[in-house]
């Protein structure tokens, strides 16, 4: 029997005007209260996505990206909470929402596709159990056209025969299997905003151009925001339109994809874009440049900036100020190298 076409052709594309502002993150703040201390894993975030428009967040591991896409979708778990902050979504702060109109939000209007694909699928129900009852709850389609949906959804996200696969369990599938059926689950319901979180992990490079091919595709065809948690620069700078950078839970630079890349202001940002390797690279015994030093303590960060005691144009007032998110150069950069009131002390 041959292999039925999946075409994007068959999803109808949505009419936009121009765009607005879609999701609204103001003075997010999360902590984590354990026995040794408080973990603050994100302090004072703020960003906004445009409808249709793709904005990246990135930093090493630890630096509160996930925290953050997991506060947005009131998804936390103990004993992690906010503590401050607005969640605007179209408007409506989400985390005022009862939490059964919350769940009527995700899924629907808003998706993730979560980093840990096998503690995200019910190991003991099959993948047409939860794909096929996710379409129907959300959708309001009769089984029929619900199943013709999520076989329509898995070859899309390049699973073979996907009505043989939809009788599997989770356990009976490999990790980019798992990862493809999450992303396939995330995008039934043609979300408004998808939340994506390293949607990339254990696929292979044929597999991840596909499935941020199929993005891209829907974010065309029906006007989806992407909210992209990555720690690959790559795939930022092919798909991001905005970025911003954390680092030890704080925003430290947000800019447009292409200036960032071109012209890098925080020395944060700057040390994360010398660490890429490239083909201009000719000498074998050069090796690749890495940031100095370590990511400090969660449970004891220093009184000032946070990348001071690693960043080679610290000055005195670092050690003991927090710099504020100022805007420069079109920009916004947490760095007092741009601070309109003067740089005395820094090193230049």
């Amino acid at each position: 029997m041959a292999e039925r076409r999946h075409d994007l052709a068959e999803e109808p594309a949505v009419k936009r005007g121009e765009p607005g502002v879609l999701l609204e993150v103001k003075g997010l703040s999360t902590d984590f209260v354990m026995n040794r201390g408080t973990v603050h894993a994100a302090i004072d975030v703020s960003f906004s996505v445009r409808e249709g428009e793709v904005l990246a967040i990135v930093g090493e591991s630890g630096s509160g990206k996930s925290v953050t896409s997991l506060s947005v979708m009131r998804l936390l778990q103990r004993p992690g909470r906010v503590i401050a902050g607005e969640v605007l979504f179209r408007g409506r702060d989400l985390l005022e929402l009862p939490e059964k109109e919350m769940r009527a939000i995700r899924g629907d209007q808003m998706s993730m596709i979560f980093q840990e694909p096998m503690t995200s699928l019910n190991p003991v129900f099959t993948i047409e159990n939860q794909l096929v009852e996710s379409i129907r709850t959300h959708m309001k389609l009769d089984r029929k056209a619900a199943f013709e949906r999520a076989v329509r959804m898995l070859g899309l996200v390049g699973i073979p025969s996907p009505e043989k696969r939809l009788k599997d369990y989770p356990h009976q599938m490999s990790g980019g299997m798992r990862q493809r059926v999450m992303t396939a689950m995330a995008l039934s319901c043609r979300p408004q905003l998808l939340i994506a979180d390293e949607p990339t992990t254990a696929l292979d490079v044929t597999i991840q151009a596909q499935i941020l091919s199929l993005i891209g595709h829907l974010r065309e065809k029906i006007g989806m925001a992407v909210l992209l948690i990555t720690h690959d620069l790559g795939v930022v700078a092919e798909t991001a339109d905005r970025v911003v950078v954390m680092y030890c839970g704080r925003v430290v630079e947000e800019a447009a994809s292409e200036e960032l890349f071109d012209r890098p202001l925080h020395p944060y940002t700057l040390g994360l874009l010398r660490s890429i390797p490239s083909m201009e690279d000719t000498e074998d015994d050069e090796a690749l440049y890495m940031v100095p030093g370590m990511v400090p303590n969660p449970l004891n960060l220093p009184a000032g900036c946070a990348f001071e005691d690693r960043c080679e144009r610290r000055g005195a007032r670092c050690t003991s100020e927090v710099p504020e998110l100022y805007e420069a150069k079109g920009r916004k950069v947490r760095c007092f190298l741009y601070d309109p009131a003067g740089v005395e002390g820094l090193c230049a």
